[in-house]
């Protein structure tokens, strides 16, 4: 019999896989090829790819899911951050869940830096990425 804290992390797993394949069905809709990664690993989420004439465009991406409305845990350091895309899937438990779309850049300059005694970890804060710079805005990516 599975304990609670089993039950929470296959929930959480749940959650993750739900907003990588809402993601992957928004990006193939949109002309990408979409080649999703092996799950419960560090680094990328995605591999995309597209030919745009004569030219091969590849980007990486990496998701973030969330049930509600909350802050995006980026981890200790920042080292881990290596994607050139990240999409934050909000509401993913909703029917119509909303995606923040942020490059690397703006989520280095967008982070809250946390410290609980010597231990820094680094966070997304929702009022940071919750804009309409943000939502639902799939051809950044493109551009």
């Amino acid at each position: 019999m599975a304990n609670k804290k089993d039950t929470v992390k296959s929930d959480n797993q749940i959650t993750g896989n739900v907003g990588l394949y809402f993601v992957c069905y928004k990006l193939s809709k949109l002309g990408w090829n979409v080649l999703p990664t092996s799950r419960n690993t560090k680094g990328i989420d995605l591999l995309i790819h597209k030919f745009n004439g004569d030219i091969n465009i590849n980007k990486t991406i990496q998701i973030k899911t969330l049930s509600k409305r909350n802050p995006v845990p980026l981890g200790k350091n920042l080292d881990g951050l290596f994607a050139d895309w990240f999409i934050i899937c909000q509401g993913i438990s909703m029917n119509e869940p909303k995606c923040f779309i942020l490059s690397k850049n703006e989520i280095i300059d967008l982070k809250h830096t946390g410290k609980k005694g010597k231990e820094i970890s680094y966070w997304l804060q929702p009022n940071k990425y919750d804009k309409k710079e943000f939502e639902e805005k799939w051809e950044r990516i493109t551009d």
